[in-house]
């Protein structure tokens, strides 16, 4: 017998279709596991403890519900459990996926966030085929981590590492992992590993309090951007986002507001450091991202935006210290630093 605790948060795969509106309800979530139950022929294997920290759309969510999540687990004393479902929606998956797997990165067990691209009465969704897939990973694979299964409309379904996740593409529900790696292929209840994982180095990560940092503002690049329009008060750190060739505007010739570069300077004179995300780290890079390093930006090197925005949040709820702060973000906490030289499917 395996025991799995399963974690309903709301999200599309615990809601409902009733009058043109989707939203959550209080019996649409445990649809799923009567699903599972009439498709999986084994069912009777598995024991399941359900709890319910949280009744969400996930584009409602603010970080204070990842402390109820984490709390809900903690409370639950995740050791006995064979694994972890975690059910979510997709707005905001990939930053609640990267946020447990840097607090969890020294768990036990398998912990899968689980979400849905339609509601479950929908016969298009995709449900029932990522909780069957978050499932026979815990029977089978029984690797400690944070992932996410997750099949695209028409593709077969997926295992992504949780840092690793990007959000989904615009005006789609399909989501990759950051280069189109992702970790696993799951097809016929068979995994196909594509990636390795890398080595991990032996360096001490510290004991991570739930402290999420609310003084983190991030901003996203486009033409004609006025940084004039950013009131910085409340702020301890910019991450900036990046085109994806790891730039952003550094030049002044269209006016000081519209530089990068100077608003660099502000922030400087302010005491607030500037971080830069996402790149890939080479011997070249364009000449704009040099001149914003050389300003005093801090790169964040080989981390997907949602991995770094969740990590800069967590470094500056937990830590004091500059050299403190850029320990953590060195290292590589959760397998979230992606090289090149990694193999490619």
């Amino acid at each position: 017998m395996k025991n799995i605790l399963v974690v309903f948060t709301g999200g599309t795969i615990g809601s409902t279709a009733t009058e043109g509106i989707i939203n959550t309800t209080n019996t649409a979530q445990f649809k799923l596991i009567q699903q599972f139950q009439q498709h999986y022929k084994n069912h009777q294997q598995i024991r399941f403890r359900i709890i319910q920290p949280l009744q969400i759309l996930s584009e409602n969510l603010a970080p204070v519900a990842w402390n109820a999540i984490i709390t809900a687990i903690e409370s639950a004393n995740p050791d006995q459990y064979d694994g972890i479902i975690i059910t979510h929606g997709t707005d905001t998956l990939s930053f609640t996926a990267a946020a447990l797997s840097f607090y969890f990165n020294a768990i036990n067990t398998p912990l899968l966030l689980v979400s849905s691209d339609y509601p479950l009465a929908d016969p298009e969704a995709n449900g029932l085929e990522n909780f069957i897939c978050a499932v026979e990973f815990i029977l089978q694979k029984n690797q400690a981590g944070v992932f996410v299964p997750y099949r695209n409309q028409g593709q077969l379904t997926q295992l992504h590492k949780g840092t690793r996740l990007a959000s989904s593409l615009q005006l789609s529900g399909d989501f990759f992992s950051v280069q189109g790696k992702s970790y696993m292929q799951f097809e016929n209840r068979q995994f196909t590993l594509f990636n390795s994982p890398a080595a991990r180095s032996q360096t001490h990560i510290p004991q991570l309090n739930a402290n999420f940092s609310d003084r983190i503002l991030m901003i996203k690049p486009y033409p004609g951007l006025n940084y004039a329009n950013f009131i910085l008060e409340h702020v301890d750190a910019v991450l900036h986002d990046l085109y994806h060739s790891g730039t952003a505007c550094a030049s002044v010739e269209w006016g000081k507001n519209y530089s990068l570069r100077e608003f660099i300077k502000r922030c400087k004179e302010q005491g607030i450091e500037v971080y830069l995300a996402p790149a890939i780290e080479s011997n070249n890079a364009y000449h704009s991202t040099r001149t914003l390093i050389e300003e005093g930006a801090r790169m964040i090197w080989d981390m997907s935006i949602e991995s770094a925005y969740v990590k800069l949040m967590l470094a500056y709820g937990n830590f004091n210290n500059e050299s403190e702060i850029m320990d953590f973000m060195n290292k590589d906490i959760a397998g979230e630093h992606v090289g090149q030289k990694e193999a490619r499917y």
